[in-house]
């Protein structure tokens, strides 16, 4: 006779590999099912409108992005931690992240480990409260086309609008002035032939771009503080209707 355990477990393990041929990523590392806090990780390049070489370590937008509808519309998440390691990528695709989480009505908390570079900046200071590592590094520089001969001056209206969306998200989700966050955009000297400024650590708190320096532990214990905050918020305005 067949064990029917054996044909659930084959079929558990086919459905594991269709969701890593489709995501590149499965639900095994995520927390535990009655925890309340969801995980999200940006890492490697942002994959935006063209599809980069498979030997590139992407997060692909269009997973991203239903993964925070589905965050926003799941009752039993109360809170998402963001986790980013990320040297960039698509401005257009970066941006469209950093402005979902930013609108998500429930607390959120990022960190950034490693490097949270170029595009990765909006979507670190997208959430209610962000941490950086004390190793890790950020990279504020301009918007522009590598590698492309600009011809048109079109271009560089769209992409000077662009600039403006970035510098505009920027300093509304953090503490950092529209005036501080140029200077450390157009510096020069900083990034050998080119311009630009690599922070690390502290000096992005410093700057006003990340709230604290911490890691998994602490960003954890904010979320959870967030958490109880908004619920608190919730039993006292539900109080003062009934």
């Amino acid at each position: 006779m067949e064990n029917p355990d054996e044909g659930r477990e084959e079929e558990k393990g086919s459905t594991l590999i269709e969701k890593i041929q489709q995501l590149g990523q499965t639900n095994v590392p995520q927390m535990s099912k009655d925890s309340k806090i969801h995980c999200l990780t940006i890492v490697g390049q942002i994959e935006g409108h063209m599809q980069l070489p498979p030997q590139n370590k992407t997060t692909k937008y269009e997973h991203v992005i239903p993964q925070i509808v589905a965050i926003e519309q799941n009752p039993n998440i109360e809170g998402l931690l963001v986790i980013l390691n990320t040297v960039g990528g698509d401005v257009e695709a970066g941006l469209a992240i950093a402005e979902m989480l930013g609108s998500l009505s429930k607390p959120s908390v990022s960190i950034v480990l490693g490097g949270g570079h170029s595009i990765g900046v909006p979507i670190a200071v997208s959430c209610d409260h962000s941490f950086i590592a004390e190793t890790a590094t950020m990279t504020i520089h301009p918007i522009r086309l590598t590698g492309l001969v600009i011809g048109v001056p079109q271009t560089f209206e769209y992409l000077d609008k662009m600039q403006d969306r970035v510098i505009n998200f920027v300093t509304k989700h953090s503490n950092v002035t529209e005036e501080q966050f140029k200077n450390l955009m157009f510096a020069k000297g900083n990034l050998t032939r080119d311009i630009g400024t690599n922070v690390v650590g502290q000096e992005a708190v410093d700057y006003g771009v990340i709230d604290e320096v911490g890691g998994v532990g602490q960003a954890m214990r904010k979320l959870n503080e967030l958490i109880d905050q908004t619920n608190l918020d919730q039993e006292n305005e539900e109080g003062m209707l009934q």
